[in-house]
């Protein structure tokens, strides 16, 4: 991908969190090829009211745009300001159908509980991943929301399987130091003191969800080509930096370095 390219070209560098925010890359509309567009992938969702879409803070919202599109601001705000990538404020939002999906090198979908896709949404998919584009999925709990996600994305490309990521592996080192998966509540369940969300807001049979696990998608040399970070919400982390000093320090960081290796990782591999 030719954006990818670009984006890892013009990455020289990383700076770890709590270095002088003064050293960050100013984006410019002259550099536009080379800045690092967060994507947003809108599908659809079975279901109504509680399933397919949920009402939270005085309207409406669609599963596929959860946390958006404060969450994906702040991410590029943070990613500018603590590494030599230039992100543009401005997310971008895309179908699975759209003819220049693959002007994006990273994608990501939030909330895939519910997700339903067609088959020229799969077919888009695929397409976007065996031609090096790269997917990253989060905001998912529970035993029953892996199973309906999996289902779905079983035709995109059914000679993978979805395999666990060790603690071991670069994309927890690229950037910074990772010592173990990160469990992100939404921020409005982060003041009872337990990092796993409440099972009743979850589909049922939620299963387990205390443990937070990252999958990927291997290629043919073992590389990730798609992570779904299952059993946590690293976007509210993003999204809620603001919500008070405590929650940025125990969860807005993790987040956030996640994010970072997650990006580099995916622009320079």
């Amino acid at each position: 991908m030719t954006r990818r390219l670009l984006c890892a070209l013009a990455l020289a560098t990383a700076l770890p969190v709590g270095a002088d925010e003064d050293a960050s890359v100013s984006a410019s509309a002259s550099h536009d090829l080379t800045t690092f567009v967060p994507t947003r992938v809108e599908y659809d969702s079975a279901g109504g009211l509680g399933e397919a879409y949920y009402y939270y803070e005085g309207r409406l919202w669609a599963r596929w745009e959860t946390d958006f599109p404060q969450a994906e601001r702040n991410f590029a705000k943070r990613l500018t300001q603590l590494t030599a990538i230039v992100a543009a404020g401005s997310p971008a939002r895309r179908r699975l159908t759209d003819e220049d999906l693959g002007d994006s090198p990273l994608i990501f979908m939030s909330d895939v509980g519910y997700m339903q896709l067609t088959s020229a949404e799969k077919a888009g998919l695929r397409g976007y991943l065996e031609n090096g584009g790269f997917l990253w999925v989060d905001d998912f709990w529970g035993d029953a929301e892996w199973a309906s996600f999996e289902r779905a994305m079983r035709d995109v490309l059914p000679e993978r399987r979805w395999q666990p990521l060790p603690i071991e592996h670069p994309i927890f080192h690229t950037v910074f130091e990772i010592a173990e998966m990160p469990q992100i509540p939404a921020r409005d369940f982060a003041w009872i003191g337990d990092t796993a969300e409440p099972p009743w807001i979850h589909r049922y049979p939620q299963g387990s969800l205390e443990v937070p696990q990252i999958r990927a998608y291997l290629d043919d040399e073992g590389r990730p080509m798609a992570i779904a970070t299952h059993n946590t919400d690293i976007a509210d982390g993003w999204e809620r930096e603001a919500y008070g000093e405590w929650y940025f320090e125990n969860f807005s960081t993790k987040s956030y370095r996640l994010g970072i290796n997650v990006v580099v990782y995916a622009l320079t591999h």
